[in-house]
């Protein structure tokens, strides 16, 4: 009855901008004698609902029949839509059922979800230099030590004597885990491996947090306006900027602006720092930074404040105090201050703990000092509808994010190569390309792994994680059957992540076979000299692919098939006269598809071309089909 991502019965599709014409038709049994249609829709953020009444506009063949309305949605927000009908039956409800398709509502049966409309502000224009590119994340401790003496380093902290060997892992004496072992990893480093980036066709290095911090991990700010001693000088960063960009690549910088380091030049709690921080003064400045102290019944300075996720290293900043704000977003503040050193962006760590006004402040700031900056937002969940505290976020109408780290898409690769329902992880991904604005869709960062999650070659080849301890994570390594396998699914993921929209991330050391569960032995050193040469190559030829196939910049996507152990989507965008078909086989047998006679003149970028209308997949296999000019 009615299809969302189908034009004939939404047009247009997708998310739209303010004043956009929605037409939308429905398409109703002649049995059900409907005399009457309406649109139901209903504005997120207005809490207002408005009742459209639909026009009967004729037959389709002798058994249906139409019935059309126009909305336009006249502020950037969320818009939740079902319809209505009057027939001989009664007044029905119909809602959706499983991805864009509709049911009946009736007799008392349980409301199916209504339809989602995402409308954003007609002046947003997202950066366009990431389109069509490829990311690289660098967690910069453990990806490569250039050896060159570095000044000022602390001496409370622990730096292994051989690269490669396993993170520390064991809590000290006093039962803590402290992430103060170090590797040596730098900022010279990750210039002296450029060349061996651009083989890949990196253009774009997201980097883990680089400011000076007293852990490995740095997401505990120690002091936003210097790089940690350990990497090298604010002058190595802009060095590597401009190395980088001699190679056509760009540097995101992490920034971690819901909370600080307990010891920093803000805090302070171990008194490192000469001048007075929160925890030692109740006349430091920096105290009101810190909102939770003024609120005795709930916390008590100097020992009682507010942590991030109860970490007592990780003190909760108050983002709504102006002085705060200033400092980061502020002019020649933090967020500008290493755009004009050469970073070309930002990705923004719990963006969904900062509030909307600072990060429309961020975007803001960015934006002044260099238009073209990418803000890019780490949510987990659904972007466009995600809930956090009880408040429905506006990351992508505008104001605030250009796009976000693509977590959804990785659930959907994983649970195909896995084993879940094809068709559920395709609607998995469908959802997303209708929810988000076009331009948010092309920047979207695809990763299937980082820091935050196990290595994607042990999720794919290896034992479930169910909770096990540091200590099984410890000893558990990959059979070589295991690894075999992994690495045949890893080389399907790899190829979904290139060719679905957006921008494929690789985490640093997945090309080179890394593997490993959780923090820290998912942060392990790369490792040169012992990379898997052939996932290497691999991922070299997917990036030539990449850069040579135009559609995959921001052409559309078309679910063609989806059961049977098979994934299959063609990409296509008429500006450019360019198709692609995408073909996935998670089996360990053989499979036979038959597809339509268009492909039969389609060059096989990867597998074999089709052959009297079939596609022959070997086990594990794939197919890249290619058609345009």
């Amino acid at each position: 009855m009615f299809h969302s991502r189908n034009s004939i019965y939404r047009n247009p599709t997708g998310a739209v901008q303010t004043h956009t014409n929605v037409h939308f038709k429905l398409l109703v049994p002649r049995e059900f004698r409907c005399s009457a249609a309406r649109l139901m829709v209903g504005e997120e953020f207005t809490k207002q609902v408005k009742t459209l009444g639909m026009f009967w506009c004729g037959m389709n063949g002798e058994n249906h029949e139409w019935w059309e309305c126009d909305f336009t949605p006249e502020q950037p927000g969320l818009y939740f839509y079902r319809f209505e009908i009057d027939t001989w039956r009664g007044t029905l409800g119909i809602t959706s059922r499983f991805g864009d398709e509709s049911g009946i509502d009736e007799y008392g049966a349980p409301a199916g979800e209504y339809w989602q409309l995402t409308v954003y502000e007609p002046q947003y224009q997202a950066p366009d230099w990431l389109k069509g590119g490829i990311m690289y994340q660098i967690f910069p401790d453990r990806f490569y030590c250039s050896g060159t003496t570095k000044d000022n380093v602390p001496q409370d902290r622990y730096l292994h004597q051989r690269w490669g060997s396993q993170p520390e892992w064991r809590p000290n004496h006093q039962g803590e885990i402290t992430n103060s072992d170090y590797f040596g990893g730098d900022l010279e480093g990750i210039i002296q491996k450029l060349d061996y980036l651009q083989s890949l066709g990196i253009t774009c290095i997201y980097l883990n947090p680089i400011f000076e911090a007293h852990s490995n991990h740095r997401y505990d700010t120690a002091n936003y306006t210097k790089v940690d001693p350990l990497l090298g000088t604010k002058e190595d960063f802009t060095r590597l900027c401009k190395e980088a960009k001699k190679r056509g690549i760009h540097i995101l910088l992490d920034g971690v602006f819901n909370h600080t380091g307990s010891d920093s030049v803000y805090f302070n709690r171990k008194g490192r720092y000469q001048t007075l921080g929160a925890y030692q003064s109740q006349e430091s400045q920096k105290l009101r930074l810190w909102e939770r102290f003024s609120r005795p019944q709930f916390y008590q300075w100097p020992n009682q404040y507010a942590c991030w996720w109860n970490f007592e290293t990780l003190p909760n900043v108050n983002e709504f105090d102006e002085s705060y704000s200033a400092y980061i977003n502020g002019t020649d503040g933090v967020i500008q201050e290493w755009l004009k050193a050469g970073a070309d962006g930002w990705r923004l760590d719990v963006a969904d703990e900062l509030p909307d006004l600072f990060l429309e402040h961020i975007a803001k700031a960015a934006k002044q000092i260099k238009p073209t900056a990418m803000i890019l937002g780490e949510v987990w969940e659904d972007a466009s509808n995600k809930m956090a505290y009880g408040q429905r976020r506006r990351y992508l109408l505008g104001k605030q994010l250009d796009s976000v780290m693509n977590y959804p898409f990785r659930e959907a690769i994983i649970g195909f190569l896995t084993g879940k329902n094809p068709a559920e992880m395709m609607e998995r991904i469908a959802t997303v390309l209708e929810h988000y604005p076009p331009d948010v869709i092309h920047l979207l960062m695809n990763h299937i792994g980082t820091h935050d999650t196990e290595r994607i070659l042990t999720v794919l080849g290896g034992e479930p994680l169910n909770g096990r301890d540091r200590e099984w994570q410890h000893r558990t390594k990959l059979s070589q059957e295991q690894r075999s396998k992994g690495i045949a699914l890893l080389k399907l993921a790899s190829l979904m992540q290139y060719t679905l929209p957006g921008v494929p991330c690789i985490y640093y050391g997945d090309e080179a076979g890394m593997e490993g569960y959780r923090d820290p032995f998912n942060r392990g050193c790369f490792p040169w000299g012992h990379e898997d040469i052939e996932l290497v190559n691999w991922y070299r030829s997917l990036g030539k692919i990449r850069h040579s196939c135009e559609v995959l910049k921001q052409g559309t996507l078309e679910p063609y098939y989806a059961d049977d152990d098979c994934f299959v989507y063609i990409r296509a965008d008429e500006t450019v006269g360019q198709k692609l078909l995408v073909a996935i086989n998670r089996a360990a047998h053989c499979k036979q598809l038959s597809v339509a006679q268009e492909w039969e003149t389609a060059s096989a970028l990867l597998g074999t071309p089709i052959w009297n209308h079939t596609l022959v997949l070997e086990p594990y296999g794939y197919a890249l089909l290619f058609l345009g000019k």
